[in-house]
């Protein structure tokens, strides 16, 4: 034995020898495999390395686990050292409905390019098909998921990324699916340019701190296409959250900014875009709502600026809880929505300002572009809406058109302060 172990250390100047070495060595002296780490160790189906758990015995610190195309098939994968797995030809790692695939424990531990599928439900465990905890700065890039319980499960991480993977799932019902990308107690995390579907939740955050959220889409999910809670500082660009049970929701939130998002086509009884519940200082800036049971639903949101929104064919386009204050609605678009904004306060305290409103009827003598006349959005047909539902059946009858008429006229029931004393007479670009 030790003869072959000095031609084993005299024959490291070739790829194809260190790979001899590494099976030489695994077979064995499994004792001794620390000793004799490689840069690059290559996984293959038929080759002198089978799987990735023995590779990560073989790769030294910083090195690199390659893995060839083919379907691979162990226990879950513990990854305890600094390295890159790296899948050629989008090989698949296969958890037969019974186990978690990938976990990793180490910093700066890059995976790209592997499908990792099957992870079984549980009912005791928070199965997922790669798990990063107590780490820094991971990276995981380029992956497939497919029938996955949880998708990428981050827990107590720092400053890592996880970029343009691919998420889909298809359980039946919340209790038996879990979330596609799923964050806990973890900080300055980038997720950008992935495409998450068939989820309960396609992104959810928990006590998550200073991160960014850009580029993604979020479709087809069970409840909520980006649910956060306690999730301070974070922002939100450019994302589509699009056919979910709802769009998004956001809670005991501070300081969120959202940004030329997307939410589009949330359709359900208590179906939303957006929900901002006991939060406080969110921006809201070039958004667009398309196609919502409700736009935007305001429950207990202080100091919130919303400008330069579009709202679009919503039925109702936002609504204002009586325990949202100090709000402000500027420069936004309100186009063909049912009702343009519902409150069930007599006096709320949400500033609006400079809104295009296609419901204005005033009218503009000094043709400054701004209406003369101050426009009051509330409709006193959308309060009894509120109160009895099936009332929605007399929508389009002239009883409704002239109830609104004599509001407008002799405003008595609608909250006088939620008005638009300055409405634009173009749609704000």
């Amino acid at each position: 034995m030790g003869a072959r172990m000095h031609w084993g250390v005299r024959a490291v100047h070739s790829a194809a020898a260190l790979r001899v070495v590494a099976a030489a060595l695994l077979a064995t002296r499994p004792a001794s495999l620390a000793a004799q780490t490689l840069a690059e160790v290559v996984v293959s189906p038929a080759g002198p390395v089978r799987s990735i758990s023995a590779a990560l015995q073989l790769v030294r610190t910083g090195g690199r686990v390659v893995v060839d195309a083919g379907t691979y098939r162990e226990p879950t994968i513990f990854v305890r050292r600094s390295v890159e797995i790296v899948g050629r030809g989008s090989p698949v790692i296969d958890g037969e409905g019974t186990r978690s695939i990938l976990t990793i424990a180490a910093d700066d531990v890059t995976v790209r390019g592997l499908h990792l599928t099957r992870v079984g439900t549980s009912d005791l465990e928070d199965r997922a098909a790669l798990r990063v905890q107590d780490a820094r700065r991971c990276a995981i890039l380029d992956n497939e998921f497919s029938d996955a319980f949880f998708g990428i499960y981050l827990a107590k991480v720092d400053g890592c990324r996880i970029e343009r993977n691919v998420l889909r799932a298809s359980h039946a019902t919340e209790t038996t699916s879990g979330n596609g990308i799923h964050l806990w107690s973890s900080r300055s995390v980038v997720i950008a340019d992935n495409r998450v579907g068939g989820f309960r939740d396609g992104v959810y955050f928990e006590f998550v701190r200073d991160t960014e959220v850009r580029d993604n889409v979020s479709e087809g999910n069970l409840r909520y296409g980006l649910h956060f809670m306690y999730s301070d500082d974070c922002r939100y660009l450019r994302n589509i959250f699009r056919r979910n049970g709802s769009g998004v929701a956001v809670m005991y939130t501070h300081r969120v900014q959202m940004t030329a998002n997307r939410f589009e086509h949330n359709w359900g009884a208590a179906s939303y875009g957006l929900l901002l519940k006991e939060i406080s200082d969110a921006r809201l800036e070039r958004n667009v709502f398309y196609r919502n049971t409700t736009g935007l639903v305001a429950d207990g949101a202080n100091r919130i600026i919303a400008d330069r929104n579009q709202f679009v064919e919503n039925g109702w386009a936002v609504k204002l809880d009586a325990s949202t204050v100090d709000g402000r609605m500027t420069r936004n678009n309100f186009i063909a929505n049912t009702f343009d904004i519902a409150s069930n306060s007599r006096e709320p305290s949400t500033v609006l300002a400079g809104n295009f409103w296609d419901a204005y009827r005033g009218y503009d003598l000094d043709r400054d572009g701004v209406g003369d006349v101050p426009f009051r959005p509330v409709r006193l047909f959308s309060m009894i809406v509120e109160r009895h539902e099936p009332a929605l059946l007399l929508l389009r009858s002239a009883f409704v058109e002239l109830l609104d008429a004599a509001e407008r006229v002799l405003p008595a029931i609608t909250p006088t302060t939620l008005a638009d004393a300055r409405p634009a007479m173009r749609r704000v670009q």
